[in-house]
């Protein structure tokens, strides 16, 4: 990655302590991700969402290079942020919740960057509670599949 611009900087130092995210709320607050993401593991077997197709599978999301799900067709922006080192960690992942295209406008330092996710979680706390649900299932070395972040 370029740098961390100091917008997404702002955005992390604010995440940083709501990051102890609660798994249940998360579960909860996952009934908006459900639409477009699934998580679902390598046997096959749904662990939340519905199958939504639309996005990536989120399985194994936390610690994964972003852009990476094999077989999934990303933005090429998410897939740049990727090559340029995009980890998904809990840190950017809230902030990248909260404003997915302006995430990856700063991120990559190219104001014509563009997010495939459209959705936006409202409240850091919220987005927390997600990324701490989602945390859950798998690590990406488990899954060895990579990525998210439409």
């Amino acid at each position: 990655m370029k740098r961390l611009a100091p917008g997404v900087a702002a955005l992390t130092l604010f995440a940083a302590p709501a990051l102890a995210g609660d798994p249940a709320a998360g579960e909860s607050a996952f009934g908006q991700c459900q639409t477009c993401h699934v998580v679902q593991n390598e046997d096959g077997d749904i662990l939340a969402g519905r199958n939504g197709r639309q996005g990536p599978n989120l399985y194994g999301l936390v610690g994964r290079t972003a852009g990476t799900v094999e077989g999934f067709r990303y933005q090429n922006s998410i897939v740049q942020a990727g090559e340029e080192g995009l980890v998904w960690d809990e840190e950017n992942l809230v902030a990248y919740l909260l404003n997915p295209q302006d995430y990856l406008r700063e991120v990559l330092d190219d104001r014509r960057a563009r997010s495939g996710m459209v959705h936006r979680v409202r409240a850091e706390a919220e987005a927390a509670d997600i990324v701490a649900f989602l945390a859950q299932f798998g690590t990406a070395a488990e899954g060895e599949e990579e990525d998210t972040g439409s």
